[in-house]
């Protein structure tokens, strides 16, 4: 299974998209990954109640790389809100590992596939609508942003995604420039997607029925194929983040998650 030519061309072809999405969306790829690597594991034989979990696991360790590079070319054209990282990974770091360690490990795959079906669908409702947030709305301060981080870690946790699904839609609700959410979205994924990682490993170490090539959840020849060519496309993706219309980068972003909650939810609805 490791080194079968049609598996790396279906893992470097989902890490090319992955990375280009990472960049232009803020969203570290997992959107894709995530049903992509549950199809290509399902294919493989691996049982039906760790395909989705593994598949969020993997796509999460990913972004520990896609993040990276996603950063560095926001950051060179300023768009990064540090002030905002700063304060949000905090509780961002806590809601990881609460979710990766704890309820993920003790719900089904399915009720995980459903649980992400249904969150997603409403952000990308919110985004598509583009609804317009109140002038006087701010930024809230510490102790706001610390539970807000804390939510984006912990449902990151659930569904393998790097939160930009939900730090995005937070930060356009709070009068933060859609770019600049977006930059920011990218760099909080570094953490979001470490923590969360981490919590896979340990929370699956145990497992007997996991296939080879296996740290805990994470499937290692996705993680190292993937996270090779998904670095690659990132810094374009950021590229091109910057040069599209707002409104349309808001309705682009809702229709990939629209596309990913009914994919989800088939998923959730079918797997026993």
């Amino acid at each position: 299974m490791l080194f079968e030519p049609l598996l790396i061309i279906e893992l470097a072809a989902l890490g090319l998209c992955a990375g280009f999405l990472a960049g232009l969306l803020g969203i570290g790829g997992g959107m894709v990954m995530v049903p992509f690597v549950t199809i290509i594991l399902t294919n493989r034989g691996v049982a039906p109640e760790l395909t989705v979990k593994m598949a969020i696991a993997t796509s999460m360790a990913t972004i520990v790389f896609t993040s990276i590079s996603s950063v560095r070319a926001h950051h060179q054209r300023g768009a990064v809100r540090w002030d905002l990282v700063k304060k949000l990974a905090p509780g961002i770091v806590l809601g990881s590992l609460l979710g990766s360690m704890g309820v993920f490990a003790l719900l089904k795959g399915s009720s995980l596939a459903i649980v992400f079906a249904v969150f997603v669908g409403f952000s990308a409702t919110q985004m598509f609508l583009d609804k317009k947030p109140s002038p006087g709305r701010e930024v809230p301060g510490t102790v706001g942003l610390l539970g807000a981080g804390s939510v984006i870690g912990f449902v990151s946790g659930l569904v393998g995604a790097g939160g930009g699904f939900i730090s995005v839609p937070f930060m356009a609700w709070v009068n933060v420039p859609i770019h600049n959410a977006i930059a920011t979205s990218a760099a909080l994924g570094f953490p979001i997607a470490l923590a969360n990682a981490s919590g896979y490993v340990l929370s699956g170490f145990h497992l007997a029925q996991l296939p080879p090539y296996s740290l805990g959840y994470i499937w290692l020849p996705a993680l190292l194929v993937i996270a090779s060519c998904s670095v690659l496309t990132a810094p374009l993706g950021a590229k091109a983040a910057h040069k599209l219309p707002v409104k349309r980068l808001k309705r682009l972003f809702a229709c990939i998650l629209y596309l990913l909650a009914a994919y989800m939810l088939f998923k959730g609805l079918t797997t026993s």
